[in-house]
């Protein structure tokens, strides 16, 4: 197919990459030229200046951007995506967002015959690398059936989870689930250390059994060597859980650990640690221990 690819941050470069390898004719668009260039060099393909020219022609259009600010900046406007889209063509929206930008792009969309997607990724950067994310999706039945063989390429799971905004409120339960697992492990880490015990030990036997989880099996390694270099920054975490507790003020949801998992991210960005992984909440544990 025909596809064009908007915003070559950590996560979109090689998704981007991954739909060349697939087979598909892709031209990109980054707001900093010189990456859609080298990512040209990299993979072929093409780039263009404005996203509405990356869209000229393309069958589908993919867009992995920052927040919903960028997002809007990228669909709408006389150099927008939706200037340079044709009737039967489909946006899919890889960027995690609000549901409420959600629905109003995909309202806009539909007045002139494309449809949207919000499909928001988990999986961070190697799941980017690897062509292993996953990706939830809102949206018409229709245009998804379109769209996910060819997601398919950088993601290893995909599912439709109902209309327009269902994709970002998933996002957003999974977001909610990550800030509890990772205290509770660094509380955890913590705990064994202060106690005397060998943590590593302490994580190979209760690894084995209902503590398990994927943050205990791919960071404790590192959280326990103060390593806060892989992967989703805090400062991405805390623009997550701002729209997951925006949302939660409009549906009642009541979230306190979630709330105060937040602060407690806020204070790592007051140590200086706005681009560690979310995995430093250990080194907060740490800072305080020492005063």
């Amino acid at each position: 197919m025909k596809v064009a690819f908007i915003g070559l941050g950590v996560m979109g470069y090689p998704m981007a990459g991954h739909l060349v390898n697939a087979g598909h004719q892709v031209c990109v668009y980054n707001r900093t030229a010189s990456k859609a260039k080298a990512w040209v060099e990299a993979y072929g393909g093409r780039f263009e200046l404005t996203p509405k020219l990356a869209a000229d022609n393309a069958d589908i259009v993919f867009i992995c951007v920052g927040n919903d600010n960028d997002l809007r900046s990228v669909v709408l406007g006389d150099n927008g995506l939706l200037a340079g889209m044709k009737s039967g063509t489909c946006l899919v929206d890889h960027t995690t967002a609000s549901a409420e930008v959600a629905r109003e792009l995909s309202a806009l969309a539909a007045q002139q015959g494309v449809a949207f997607l919000d499909a928001p990724v988990s999986g961070g950067q190697a799941g980017a690398e690897n062509g292993q994310l996953t990706a939830m999706v809102g949206g018409d039945k229709l245009a998804f059936s379109h769209v996910e063989p060819v997601i398919q390429a950088f993601a290893k799971s995909v599912k439709l989870l109902g209309p327009s905004g269902s994709g970002q409120l998933c996002k957003m339960v999974n977001q909610i689930c990550i800030a509890g697992l990772v205290q509770g492990l660094s509380e955890g880490l913590h705990f064994a250390q202060s106690a005397g015990l060998d943590a590593e030990a302490v994580v190979e036997v209760i690894s084995k059994g209902a503590a398990q989880s994927w943050q205990m099996d791919n960071r404790y390694k590192t959280m326990l060597q103060g390593e806060y270099n892989h992967g989703f920054a805090v400062d991405w975490m805390r623009k997550d859980l701002s729209i997951v507790l925006d949302e939660a003020k409009n549906n009642g949801a009541r979230l306190p650990v979630t709330a105060l998992v937040d602060q407690f991210y806020g204070e790592v960005q007051d140590m200086g640690g706005q681009r560690w992984d979310t995995s430093s909440l250990l080194a907060r544990l740490e800072q305080h221990k020492q005063r």
